[in-house]
């Protein structure tokens, strides 16, 4: 069974930990919004309006948001140009070019198995509402 090594004693990260600074990063890329960010922008760069478009039933507070968080943590670069109105242009840095295999292995992942999910979770519900049965 593999355990997960300590690493405080030499200065590392350990997410397991409440005060791990680590665990903001978790809690950033654990985002839906996120997640479908990182992936739509993976294959190029593209304005807000593309992205609002490509992201459905995200509202324009959330995609603003979620790309502020994105760019504030390195991973999300924002290009403005001057023009009337102003253009602006969205595209992952390298950090999130790196984290982007992962949102997409994720989605990728999510999608294949949701018939398995949506399965487990009938068989459950059913059970649940079953009354209990004396041994």
């Amino acid at each position: 069974m593999y355990t997960v090594p300590d690493l405080r004693a030499h200065g590392g990260a350990d997410a397991f930990l409440r005060n791990c600074a680590s665990r903001a990063v978790l809690d950033l890329l654990t985002n839906k919004w996120v997640c479908l960010v990182i992936g739509a922008l993976r294959p190029g760069t593209l304005r807000f309006g593309e992205l609002r478009r490509r992201l459905d039933g995200i509202t324009q507070k959330m995609l603003t948001q979620t790309l502020r968080d994105l760019e504030r943590a390195g991973l999300v670069h924002r290009a403005v140009y001057p023009s009337v109105p102003p253009r602006v242009e969205y595209s992952l840095s390298p950090l999130g070019a790196n984290v982007g295999g992962l949102m997409d292995a994720i989605r990728v992942w999510s999608e294949t198995h949701i018939d398995d999910i949506r399965r487990a979770q009938e068989e459950y519900d059913r059970k649940a509402g079953e009354e209990l049965q004396p041994v």
